[in-house]
């Protein structure tokens, strides 16, 4: 008889944590730091330039991509990556300001669509080239091209990685 809990099998309570070597370690924690500091130095600087945070800029520009401005609201949780939760607060949040407006879906009496009305997309024209001169001052203007293509070719596969097929994502709570 053992004093592991009977719930842990054998073969699970002699396994060594695979911890982080010290380059790796090093490299988490820049990461980290960085994504931090990124993430608040572009909300600040939509908040001042645009009035609104990252996420909701993110939403504009994803339906300002779309056909005729407009998504159902799954498949723009999908695409932004956030929950359904989340994404019915920012429109709501998106409609007050008179960017948004919702629409029944024609094909599914059940869905919704955001649509970005004309003076959200006459809002993202005004603010985009402040966004992109601070995303572009804050991370590429730092980066040769060769470590451009190394970053993009890196997110992407961290990105793959935490997408397998019946993961438990954001957007499908």
């Amino acid at each position: 008889m053992t004093n592991r809990p009977p719930e842990v099998p054998d073969d699970a309570a002699v396994a060594e944590p695979r911890w982080l070597t010290p380059a790796e370690q090093e490299a988490w924690r820049a990461y980290q730091h960085a994504s931090t500091l990124l993430e608040d130095y572009l909300d600040r600087q939509l908040q001042r330039d645009a009035g609104m945070p990252h996420v909701y800029y993110g939403l504009l520009v994803k339906l300002s991509e779309s056909p005729r401005r407009r998504m159902r609201m799954t498949e723009l949780a999908q695409s932004a990556k956030i929950t359904r939760s989340r994404l019915s607060h920012a429109i709501a949040r998106l409609e007050k300001s008179g960017w948004v407006r919702r629409e029944e879906c024609p094909s599914d009496k059940r869905g919704q669509l955001a649509v970005l009305t004309d003076a959200g997309f006459e809002m993202l024209r005004r603010s985009a080239p402040g966004h992109v001169e601070a995303v572009r001052g804050a991370v590429f203007d730092r980066l040769t091209p060769e470590q451009v293509a190394k970053f993009g070719e890196v997110c992407g596969i961290i990105a793959a990685g935490l997408q397998p097929e019946g993961a438990d994502l954001p957007w499908l709570r």
